[in-house]
């Protein structure tokens, strides 16, 4: 499935672009809480912990990048709607596993932040306006930004193998 449709890039309005990078974080953010309460069913703690903090972190994000809309737009409505994205920078559904460790957590965090820098890149070109030019290079940019972090993240913890697969079960009829 494409991230979005019924979106049309060259005529998208600096309005429009604002909410969808703020639905693109909501749907982000709802997906890591859907993980936390996933692995935490699981008794991983500690990997539940970290996706309520992506969520959370997504949440603030989303806060910021509506705070501006409203100071440039006040409360309008808005023409992008949930259904116009689908995983433009949330992670893969079958990305959470149970018994899955905080190394394949950050892994799973880097790819959904690879993907969105790649949404961002792929949409500048078919952008005309010079603001909405700018507001993706920033998002894309910010992207980067998350990435190295997660990296330097990912580079202070040991490899483990990932033993999800032994904790597996079979699937079975319903």
């Amino acid at each position: 499935m494409t991230p979005v449709t019924g979106i049309d890039f060259e005529r998208l309005t600096l309005r429009d672009a604002l909410d969808l990078a703020i639905l693109i974080e909501e749907e982000a953010r709802d997906r890591y809480l859907e993980f936390a309460e996933q692995l935490a069913t699981h008794d991983t703690p500690e990997v539940a912990d970290f996706f309520a903090r992506m969520s959370r972190i997504e949440e603030r994000h989303r806060m910021e990048l509506l705070e501006r809309r409203r100071t440039l737009f006040g409360n309008t409505r808005s023409a992008v709607e949930r259904r116009n994205i689908f995983d433009v920078e949330a992670p893969e559904y079958e990305a959470a596993r149970a018994f899955m460790g905080v190394r394949q957590a950050l892994e799973t965090v880097l790819a959904a932040e690879v993907k969105a820098q790649v949404f961002f890149s792929e949409a500048l070109p078919r952008v005309k306006d010079p603001e909405l030019k700018a507001l993706f290079e920033e998002l894309r940019d910010e992207e980067v930004q998350h990435q190295a972090l997660v990296n330097a993240e990912l580079a202070r913890r040991p490899e483990k193998p990932d033993d999800s697969e032994a904790y597996a079960d079979d699937p079975v009829a319903q």
